[in-house]
């Protein structure tokens, strides 16, 4: 798969992010990244993607064509657009518009998303030997049976439910809850 925007003219702040292994932080991770700024869009290129809210998907601005409002942030805050079923390759226009419009873009990448797309890997922290690797970046979110570990790439503090629940009901959690926080370093990756 191929992230589905032309490089060239992003001068945005766009991260892409997939979990081969731990659907629900594929799920909830993405939304805690675009948490952590003042305003950012999670747009799900998963057409088997998780049914987030909102009045309408990317399938549906593919399908209609979008309006000038549903290219651009209305507010200050995270927003997502859920898939809707559509194929990557198929929403490739409008992704790109909205990467144009939006100050900060999630790209919510399928399980299946290949390393070499520049998509950081969402990966769980296991005890060794078991730790998961990928080639190329990724970012380990510690489990309780996480030993103490360093390794290079960010590693994400156990969440507090009641910040999991916030992000799966809409619900913005404080930016400085210490996932959400730690969650914000992939902006700079």
């Amino acid at each position: 798969m191929v992230l589905p925007f032309r490089s060239s003219e992003v001068n945005v702040s766009v991260v892409a992010l997939w979990s081969p292994l731990d659907a629900m932080l594929g799920v909830v991770a993405p939304l805690g990244a675009a948490a952590a700024l003042d305003t950012a869009l999670v747009i799900d290129l998963d057409p088997r993607g998780p049914h987030y809210g909102g009045s309408f998907s990317l399938a549906d601005l593919v399908d209609r064509g979008p309006t000038l409002a549903q290219l651009e942030p209305q507010r200050h805050g995270p927003a997502v657009l859920r898939n809707g079923g559509v194929e990557p390759e198929d929403a490739e226009e409008i992704v790109s518009e909205l990467v144009a419009r939006w100050p900060n873009v999630v790209l919510r990448c399928p399980q299946a998303t290949e390393p070499s797309t520049r998509a950081i890997a969402l990966l769980p922290l296991l005890p060794e030997p078991f730790t998961p690797t990928v080639d190329g970046e990724a970012v380990y979110q510690r489990t309780h049976l996480s030993a103490p570990k360093h390794v290079k790439d960010i590693v994400l503090p156990v969440p507090r439910t009641s910040t999991i629940k916030s992000l799966l009901g809409g619900v913005r959690p404080p930016r400085r809850d210490r996932w959400i926080k730690a969650l914000g370093q992939v902006w700079g990756t």
